[in-house]
């Protein structure tokens, strides 16, 4: 038996420009993918043949992949950059400008190098020992690497527990966790498998993708075994081992932006997306849900409650206690049109819950069923799952008839109502039958093998519905599930957390989880979705936190049959109505954080040693994060705080919003953590757009300003901020407008300039500038002249004019 462990021996067979290829006399194959600089993929095929689908995943800055997959030989995206290649007597080295890949011929074994500037240094090693399973064990993909000595590991998407996964293990399969634990809880909804491997001394790192629609496992040194030295590993139940490895110097953000931009470009999603959006599944489930769903409405009006969009539940699909996709409840709302013209009458869109399974007395189940657009089981018959309270079969949207016939329900049950939106829920398809077939394309294949594909080609065809209807606007759709990729269709959220002070806390460490792994456009049920209702501190703490986020929306099924609404404590609605109006005051500053997110593939949302990887303190576990480069977010998330310590990363100074008073970095202050008051600090060198136009439920207004905490040293910064319509796909053809804003100065003088370029949506040229009121040196505007200059809480607001 010992002779089957031993690993092949490799021989360099060919070379065909940046692809190489490695084979042994037993077959086996090793394939190198030389793409950017800083991306190398590495294939490793034990039997020579690829027994993985094709790519859903990749997408270099590409809006999408084609709807049956790419090929996985497609390098189309890609710069294929020139690079060295030597070859001696144990093996390869392969050579960019960042990374150096050595591949011994024994084994296949590789080591990978990256440049620092000084010097190549060894980053990530395969394990002596048995990296690969050569048909040793059974049918599954290993790939086992080295755990050196201080290391983190960040990203996998949405898991619960802390940041830094060191010491944990993962499985990666889509379920319907309700109620989850946002601390312990594993699996949980999303299918991500990418990681970042940070060495925080040398200030090195790199990502690993691993594309692959399997369900799979990482174990990030939980596991020990005495026979091999430490290491951690990566076990998917079929396919192939094909991974991307992702240079990240000087800091962990440099793989994050690459990774988004491998996988395609982020969606922009229309403005009022960022919007409050109602949320509770007890109006629909209601027998006059449309009398319940228009007095949501009248409370808003009644307490001032800014609002953008309704998320409607799955119950006006209701026959009986069951709920039926894209059937309409007539008794529950008689008068669908009336409904929804009486919400966009008011400014409020609705986003319609959609759900890709029929259970099987569905009005249309047997008519489907004979077309073949459910997934089936090996005699051809429906494979039956679990789903709610019965069993159903889902759609199979590798058959196109499937996805043509889903793309015409969401247009004539939803869409021609003025439903402006889908709701893409309990998408985790989870088929566990190895009978289940998959259409796949005219090329069948066992269902459980590409669960996560069916998610993401559900919002595909969602998303395709929405632009055949009204082509010339932006899609606005939402998923619970989904996998890598998913940030080209939709937003997101955590899914149906438990009401806790921990899950507060762990649901902010989630979405930093996320945001690492390319999906930026996130948020979390606030308020907590299952078990008892919050009470008033635990939802005002919420609503803090979800100020910065996002997607905020307030969503709940609470086991005592109450909801959670901006209302629900009478006593504290009017500082849930001044948080949701100082969320809409943040709109341009978030707004174009999600247009750097498309652009650029920046995270919206960021733990702070991604932006300081210099200072150690950052990485201990924390609370805080930041938001965008510029705000450092504090939420508080233990019961009966009055004030909130906070670690101020050091390399910056900080200006807390709320007083002006300015921080020296690397220290830890304490501040006022009142409900009204979120705390949070403005980094030195920031612009931060604001609306400070009043705004009411039935009366908005737009009027910006730029807040300004200029660099001490007075060395000039510059901050663009977009302005467009919000809505339409006109940005694509360039239409829209640039703010810029440039400060810089000495000791003595400030100088500002305001421009504005392109097409601004409002010609409107009055401004309001923010100081802090402890800047003392003297203004000099550019671009501006001024009409007023007052002093009010610890800022200096100075009104101007641009000629």
């Amino acid at each position: 038996m010992t002779s089957l462990l031993q690993p092949p021996t490799f021989a360099l067979a060919s070379r065909d420009d940046n692809h190489l290829r490695l084979t042994s006399a037993d077959g086996a194959t090793l394939d190198v993918f030389v793409l950017e600089d800083d991306i190398v993929r590495v294939r490793v095929l034990p039997d020579g043949e690829a027994h993985g689908p094709r790519t859903w995943a990749i997408a270099p800055g590409l809006d999408d992949v084609p709807y049956e997959g790419r090929d996985r030989l497609d390098t189309h995206g890609f710069s294929m950059p020139s690079f060295v290649l030597l070859t001696n007597d144990e093996g390869i080295v392969v050579e960019t400008q960042q990374i150096r890949l050595s591949i011994a011929y024994a084994g296949g074994r590789c080591a990978w190098q990256m440049h620092d500037g000084d010097a190549w240094r060894t980053v990530l090693q395969d394990r002596a020992t048995q990296a690969y399973n050569f048909g040793w064990w059974d049918e599954r993909v290993y790939h086992y690497v080295r755990r050196e000595p201080g290391e983190m590991y960040v990203g996998l998407g949405e898991r619960a527990g802390s940041i830094d996964r060191a010491q944990q293990s993962y499985r990666m399969t889509n379920v319907d966790a309700m109620g989850y634990s946002a601390r312990t809880t594993d699996p949980l909804y999303k299918h991500i498998p990418f990681y970042l491997t940070w060495q925080r001394e040398a200030r090195l790192g790199f990502g690993l993708f691993y594309d692959t629609l399997a369900d799979c496992t990482f174990d990030m040194g939980r596991e020990l075994d005495n026979y091999h030295g430490p290491y951690r590993h990566f076990i998917a139940d079929h396919g192939d081992l094909d991974y991307y490895f992702i240079a990240s110097l000087r800091t962990p953000l440099a793989a994050v932006r690459r990774f988004t931009w491998l996988t395609g470009r982020p969606a922009l999603m229309p403005k009022w997306g960022l919007g409050y959006s109602g949320s509770t599944m007890s109006y629909t489930d209601a027998p006059d849900a449309q009398r319940q769903m228009n007095e949501f409405i009248a409370r808003c009006r009644e307490h001032d409650i800014l609002c953008d969009s309704f998320h409607l539940s799955s119950g006006y699909t209701s026959i009986g206690a069951k709920r039926y996709v894209f059937n309409w409840n007539r008794d529950k709302f008689p008068d669908i049109e009336g409904f929804v013209r009486d919400y966009l009458d008011h400014g409020v869109k609705l986003c319609a819950n959609i759900k890709p399974c029929l259970l099987r007395d569905h009005p249309e189940f047997d008519a489907a069923a004979r077309e073949g657009l459910l997934i089936r089981s090996g005699d051809g018959q429906p494979a039956w799952v679990q789903f709610w309270d019965e069993v159903g079969a889902y759609v199979d949207f590798t058959n196109p008839a499937a996805t043509a016939w889903w793309k015409q329900h969401v247009k004539d049950a939803l869409l021609r109502y003025g439903i402006a939106a889908t709701w893409n829920d309990n998408n985790e398809y989870e088929i566990w039958s190895p009978q289940a077939k998959a259409h796949g394309f005219g090329h069948s294949f066992a269902a459980r093998e590409a669960k996560v594909l069916q998610t993401l080609l559900m919002m595909r065809a969602s998303r395709d519905a929405q632009r055949e209807h009204a082509p010339h606007t932006r899609p606005f759709l939402v998923s619970r599930s989904g996998g890598v990729g998913m940030h080209r269709y939709v937003q997101t959220w955590s899914g149906d957390n438990a009401t806790s002070w921990e899950t507060l806390r762990y649901n902010l460490k989630m979405g930093l989880g996320l945001a690492l792994s390319g999906v930026s456009n996130i948020g979390h049920d606030i308020g907590g979705f299952a078990g008892p209702a919050p009470d008033p501190e635990l939802f005002l703490r919420w609503i803090q936190f979800g100020v910065w986020m996002p997607r905020f929306s307030i969503h709940s099924w609470n086991d005592d049959g109450t909801v959670n609404e901006p209302w629900m404590f009478p006593e504290h609605t009017p500082q849930v109505s001044a948080l949701l109006k100082l969320r809409y005051r943040l709109l341009p500053y978030l707004y174009q954080l999600l247009w750097d997110s498309t652009l650029h593939y920046e995270p919206v949302l960021r733990p702070t040693f991604a932006d300081f990887p210099g200072d150690p303190h950052c990485y201990a576990e924390s609370d805080d994060m930041m938001v965008g480069a510029s705000l450092l977010a504090a939420p508080v998330v233990e019961p009966g705080r009055t004030t909130r310590e906070v670690r101020l990363p050091a390399g910056a100074h900080w200006t807390c919003f709320w007083s002006g008073v300015t921080f020296a970095g690397g220290q830890t202050i304490t501040l006022p953590a009142p409900f009204e008051h979120p705390v949070m600090l403005i980094r030195e060198g920031s612009v931060i757009a604001l609306n400070v136009a009043e705004q009411h439920f039935d009366a908005r207004a737009e009027r910006r300003a730029f807040r300004i905490v200029p660099m001490q040293s007075g060395a000039r910064v510059e901050r663009r901020y977009i302005e467009d319509d919000g809505e339409t796909e006109a940005w694509r053809n360039g239409e829209f407008g640039t703010w810029t804003v440039a400060v810089e100065g000495d000791a003595r003088d400030l100088r500002i300039s305001v421009t504005k370029s392109g097409l601004m949506p409002d010609a409107s040229t009055a401004l309001e500038l923010h100081l802090p009121a402890s800047e003392k040196r003297q203004l000099h505007l550019s671009g501006a002249q001024i009409t007023a200059d007052t002093h009010a809480g610890g800022w200096r607001t100075i009104d101007i004019e641009i000629v």
